[in-house]
């Protein structure tokens, strides 16, 4: 079950680890070790119903010897400046028998790219979205990596490896404006990385990186001064994009797509044997984080917009976790044969859950769920989040997993 330090600190390890271990019957807890700025409420919280998260920082205490040669280095958050949460979180799931997973918000970092602008995504203007770290450049790619033993020096069963791959236009800052409408492939397009890196990365693929760039800011500029103009209200799709870049713009795509891929098996060997890795596919999310009512193709028919190919990273990493948030258990059905396809093997896939609104409001929603994941043999399934659900949801969680 995932949680953040802070709950751990607030309610105290004993009372956060029995009650995920006793009363929610599940056999690990999955704190976040790296995460990103948020405002959440926390309903059983005894010190703060509302708290801002301290974002792009690290809940332990690094090795900087791992950096010494990196422009990139953790920020310590103000948590673990005077103690090591993950450490003590290791340590105290050692003594009950149950794992201690780590949590890692790889590469959407603001506090990170601030500092390093040169080492975030960039659009075909040239302009930075210092939110997002982008995964073709070398730095990034060297500090992930070194974040990742990092990590898996301490006694953790799995890494969850979140943003480590592509991100989009939307959900990248606070208080985000753009009224005027760009249509969905225009949105896509402002979002897409032209930093020296990618456009390298394209041209090793036999991709004119330079004409899809060209092609991508003109679209962009007539978009910008024109509008959108009229546009279907169907799901973006790779044909959208081939109807204006042609195979050189898809290639550009596939190129995103490679160095998502090596980059995970890049991070997954600096892990080391001893600490699975397992990929948060997000697109799961991506449909359905806010309602519950995910629409359209299946979820991982999305990858593709942020280079995540399920199939390549079922062989790269030990695990590919999707987020299924979806309230009707008939839509994550859809989803996870969806995996299931592209990953051949269920043993290799995991599914995150939420045990709480707007996902499920009854312990049948629930029960359904993980029978749905049992019955497609997946590796594991994960809750989100211990902090931000009520305390009765621990309860559905236990006898969902006894039906199943």
């Amino acid at each position: 079950m995932l949680a953040f330090a802070s709950d751990l600190y607030d309610e105290g390890f004993d009372t956060v680890l029995g009650n995920v271990q006793d009363r929610a019957g599940v056999d690990g807890l999955t704190m976040a070790v790296a995460y990103h700025d948020a405002r959440d409420i926390f309903p059983h919280n005894p010190v703060h119903k509302v708290r801002y998260l301290e974002g792009g920082a690290v809940f332990f205490q690094p090795e900087w010897s791992r950096y010494e040669d990196l422009s990139l280095r953790p920020r310590v958050a103000e948590l673990a400046r005077m103690s090591d949460p993950l450490s003590e979180l290791c340590a105290a799931a050692g003594e009950r028998g149950i794992q201690a997973n780590a949590w890692v918000v790889f590469l959407h970092n603001d506090r990170l790219g601030f500092v390093h602008p040169e080492c975030a995504t960039q659009n075909a203007f040239g302009d930075p979205y210092l939110t997002d770290l982008c995964p073709s450049n070398p730095e990034v790619r060297a500090y992930a990596c070194a974040l990742a033993s990092d990590v898996a020096n301490y006694e953790v069963s799995t890494i969850f490896a979140e943003s480590l791959h592509f991100h989009g236009l939307a959900h990248g800052y606070h208080h985000e404006r753009y009224f005027e409408e760009l249509g969905p492939v225009g949105a896509y397009l402002l979002g897409l990385c032209f930093c020296a890196h990618c456009l390298e990365a394209a041209r090793r693929g036999g991709v004119d990186a330079e004409m899809v760039h060209r092609s991508v800011r003109d679209d962009l500029e007539r978009r910008l001064v024109n509008g959108s103009g009229i546009e279907g209200s169907e799901e973006l799709a790779r044909g959208h994009l081939a109807a204006l870049g042609g195979e050189e713009l898809l290639g550009y795509l596939d190129a995103r797509t490679a160095t998502v891929t090596s980059l995970a098996a890049e991070v997954s060997a600096a892990a080391g044997d001893d600490t699975t890795m397992a990929f948060l596919d997000l697109s799961g999310a991506e449909k359905g984080f806010a309602t519950g009512r995910p629409t359209g193709d299946a979820a991982p028919t999305a990858g593709w917009r942020t280079g995540v190919d399920v199939a390549s990273l079922a062989r790269a990493c030990d695990t590919v976790e999707a987020t299924g948030y979806a309230a009707d258990p008939s839509r994550l059905e859809l989803d996870l044969d969806a995996y299931r396809d592209l990953a051949a093997d269920g043993a290799r896939l995991g599914v995150m859950l939420r045990p709480m609104p707007p996902d499920c409001q009854a312990v049948d929603n629930l029960a359904a769920k993980v029978d749905l994941a049992g019955e497609r043999g997946l590796k594991r399934v994960d809750f989100y989040h211990y902090g931000l659900c009520r305390l009765r949801s621990l309860d559905w969680i236990r006898q969902s997993l006894a039906v199943g």
